[in-house]
C-alpha cells in the first residue's frame, strides 16, 4: 500500500467513524435517559469541593464511552465481513483488521470496555462496595492487572518483543523485564484515564490528542492499518466530544475511560513508543500524579498540596471556570504530544 493510498484510508475511515459515531448518538441518549442511567454526585463530606463544584450534574447520563468503542468494533467487524467473508472488492480498502497490527487492541478494547460497562451500570443503580456504588478500586485493579498479564504474554511469548526503544540512543534488548514493565505501563494509563475523566470534554479532548499522536508514529513506521485504528478512535471520540463538551449530554464513564487508557498503553507498545507516552499523555500523567502526590502527603505528613484532586479540581477549587481549565489543558496536551513525537522520531 502507498502512503497516498494509506493517507486516503485513514481520512476516510476518521470520516466514517465520526458519521457513524454522530448517527448513533440519537439512539444511545433516548436509551440511556429514557432508562435514566444517570451519575449520582457524592455528596457524603469526603469531596467537599467536588460536591460543591458539580452537585449540578448529578443525573447526567454516562456510558457514553459505549459510542467510541462500539462504533470501532462495528466498523472493524463489518468492514471485515465484507472484504474477506462477502469479498466485496470496494471494502478490502477499508477493512483494517489485520492479527499482525489491530487484532489484540480491539480485543483489550472489547474486554475492558465490557467491565467498565459493569462498573457503570452498578455505580448508577448504586450498588457495589465503591464509593456511591460500582467496584471497589481493588476490583478494578485487579481486572487491569488481568488483561495486562494476557497482554504481558502476548507481547512476550506470542510476538517475542523483547526490545526497549530509548529516542536517541537506539533499541535496548531488556529480556524478561518487558512484561513487568508492561503491566505497569498499562495499568498506568488506565488508572490515569480515569483520573482525566472528570470535567466535560477534558479526558474525550486529551484522548483524541493522544490517538492523533500514535497515529502520526504508526503511519510513520508505515503500521498504516494500525494508524487506520488510531484515525478510527479519533473519529469517534471527536463524535462524543461534540455532546461531551460543557455541558455535556452525558459523560464518558469507565466503559470507555478503562477501555481506551488500555489501548492507547498497548498502541504504545506495538509502535515501540513508550518512553514517550508520557509525553504524549503529559495530561494523563499530570492528573493521576496530582492524586498520588495528594494521597501520599495525606498519609505520611497528614497534610494536603493541592485544595482537591485530580488537579483539574484544584484549579476549578481556586475560581477557574471549568471550560477554561478543560481548554488549557487541550493546549497543553497538544503541544506536549507534539514535542513527544518529536522526541520519538531521534534517531530513527
Amino acid at each position: 500500500m502507498t502512503t497516498t493510498v494509506a493517507l486516503i484510508k485513514i481520512a476516510s475511515l476518521a470520516s466514517i467513524s465520526f458519521l457513524l459515531a454522530m448517527a448513533l448518538t440519537p439512539l444511545f441518549t433516548s436509551f440511556v435517559y429514557k432508562n435514566k442511567l444517570g451519575k449520582q454526585i457524592r455528596a457524603d463530606g469526603d469531596t467537599p469541593y467536588f460536591t460543591k463544584l458539580h452537585k449540578n450534574k448529578s443525573g447526567t447520563p454516562t456510558m457514553g464511552g459505549i459510542l467510541i468503542w462500539a462504533t470501532t468494533l462495528i466498523l472493524a467487524v463489518s468492514f471485515w465481513f465484507l472484504d474477506r467473508i462477502l469479498g466485496i472488492d470496494f471494502f478490502h480498502q477499508l477493512n483494517f483488521l489485520t492479527r499482525q497490527q489491530t487484532l489484540l487492541p480491539l480485543g483489550v478494547l472489547f474486554a475492558t470496555a465490557l467491565l467498565g460497562l459493569v462498573d457503570d451500570y452498578l455505580g448508577v443503580k448504586g450498588i457495589g462496595g465503591g464509593k456511591g456504588g460500582g467496584l471497589r478500586i481493588r476490583y478494578r485493579l485487579l481486572f487491569y492487572t488481568a488483561v495486562a498479564l494476557v497482554g504481558a504474554y502476548w507481547f512476550y511469548y506470542k510476538l517475542g518483543f523483547d526490545i526497549l526503544h530509548v529516542p536517541g540512543l537506539g533499541d535496548f534488548t531488556i529480556g524478561w523485564w518487558y512484561v513487568p514493565i508492561f503491566i505497569f505501563v498499562v495499568i498506568a494509563t488506565s488508572f490515569s484515564v480515569n483520573q482525566t475523566d472528570g470535567l466535560d470534554g477534558l479526558a474525550g479532548g486529551v484522548l483524541a490528542i493522544a490517538f492523533l499522536a500514535y497515529g502520526l508514529i504508526a503511519f510513520l513506521q508505515g503500521r498504516f492499518e494500525l494508524a487506520s485504528l488510531t484515525a478510527v478512535l479519533g473519529g469517534s471520540l471527536l463524535a462524543f466530544l461534540w455532546f461531551n463538551i460543557f455541558p455535556a449530554r452525558f459523560f464518558m464513564g469507565d466503559t470507555g475511560a478503562m477501555s481506551l487508557g488500555t489501548v492507547l498503553a498497548v498502541i504504545a507498545f506495538l509502535t515501540n513508543s513508550i518512553l514517550v507516552l508520557p509525553l504524549i499523555g503529559f495530561i494523563l500523567v499530570l492528573e493521576s500524579g496530582s492524586t498520588l502526590i495528594q494521597w501520599s502527603f495525606r498519609i505520611f505528613a497528614k497534610k494536603k498540596i493541592f485544595l482537591t484532586t485530580p488537579i483539574h479540581h484544584h484549579f476549578e477549587a481556586l475560581g477557574w471556570p471549568e471550560t477554561k481549565v478543560t481548554m488549557r489543558f487541550w493546549v497543553i496536551a497538544a503541544v506536549v504530544a507534539l514535542i513527544g513525537v518529536a522526541v520519538n522520531l531521534i534517531g530513527r
